[in-house]
């Protein structure tokens, strides 16, 4: 069985979650990656993406937001935080999380950080999480990944995965938020985290041979980038069914608005409110239905809406609602 390292320097999201995707199933063999993304928040599989990110805060700051295959909930990533990635043969016998958490482990202890597998997927320190990880299977593979903390920007990951002022309800999979702490600070000596990376690396190269991608691997990979990765219908778009309600007191009223979304799309949006009309509000609402759930596009929908409501502007409305 061939046993293969992979580490580059690419930090965009898009490109490592689809060069994931590509290894599962395109290859034999064990594989570990190491790579960091530029600023991202990574959704779960099963995940309402409109529910779980403030996506007024990730357009402002020009944060991606991506689908990965595995579940679970959302991630905030920076080059602060270190993710790996095992893809290997299934073995139904084997523990899998164990398994493959365990030379990371094995590691953060080598440095004097005292870590542990703890619950399902985690691994933590003193109770508190550095490290979330999920797997999935396909056709006898199976890929594990995880992320490790660092020195994760707790305040953008705050308010990256804090849904603005829409208020949702879908059956996606939900977040679990766990007590967070960095790497950094349970070291007994300080160090980057390219020499943390570095440290791990040698640790897998132990056992590994080093594999860099190959012209017809990036084109491959740059494919599912283009068709798949960072398309708004995978990332978003694909998000379940939700039930979403925005309320909002202004000076010329109280505007409501109800809508499903489908496919990351308004549906079947309603305008209700106290507010003094001079036109049929049903105009606006078919002006809203089946437009993308963004700040931009939400405001050019409603760009006439001072025709129909006394005193509202498409920019305080749509500022209101996606609220960074």
């Amino acid at each position: 069985m061939e046993f293969k390292f992979i580490t580059h320097d690419n930090r965009d999201a898009y490109f490592n979650l689809a060069s994931e995707e590509y290894l599962l199933r395109h290859t034999d063999g064990f594989y570990y990656y190491l790579w960091i993304n530029d600023p991202a928040v990574i959704v779960g599989v099963n995940q309402n993406a409109i529910e779980e990110v403030n996506l007024a805060y990730t357009d402002a700051h020009s944060i991606k937001v991506v689908r990965r295959l595995t579940g679970g909930g959302a991630v905030y990533h920076d080059a602060g935080n270190l993710c790996y990635t095992v893809i290997a043969p299934y073995d139904e016998e084997r523990d899998n999380y164990k398994a493959f958490t365990a030379p990371v482990i094995e590691y953060l202890n080598e440095l004097g950080v005292k870590a542990e597998f703890s619950g399902r997927n985690d691994i933590v320190v003193n109770g508190q999480k550095i490290s979330g990880n999920a797997q999935t299977v396909y056709n006898g593979r199976i890929m594990h990944h995880g992320t490790i903390l660092f020195s994760t920007c707790f305040d953008v990951l705050q308010k990256a995965l804090n849904p603005s002022k829409l208020k949702i309800q879908s059956k996606g999979i939900k977040s679990v938020r766990a007590r967070v702490t960095n790497v950094s600070e349970h070291l007994k000596m300080p160090m980057s985290i390219e020499e943390f990376k570095k440290g791990l690396e040698q640790k897998f190269s132990k056992y590994c041979e080093k594999y860099e991608f190959s012209s017809n691997d990036i084109d491959a990979i740059n494919s599912l980038v283009k068709d798949k990765y960072s398309r708004y219908e995978w990332n978003v778009g694909s998000s379940p069914k939700g039930e979403n309600t925005f309320t909002e007191k202004f000076p010329f009223g109280i505007f409501s608005l109800t809508f499903n979304t489908e496919k990351g799309l308004i549906k079947s949006p309603k305008i209700y409110g106290d507010f003094f009309s001079f036109k049929d509000i049903a105009e606006l609402e078919n002006a809203l239905d089946g437009v993308k759930l963004k700040k931009e596009e939400v405001e050019n929908a409603l760009k006439n809406i001072g025709d129909y409501i006394k005193g509202a502007t498409a920019e305080t409305i749509s500022s209101a609602m996606f609220k960074v």
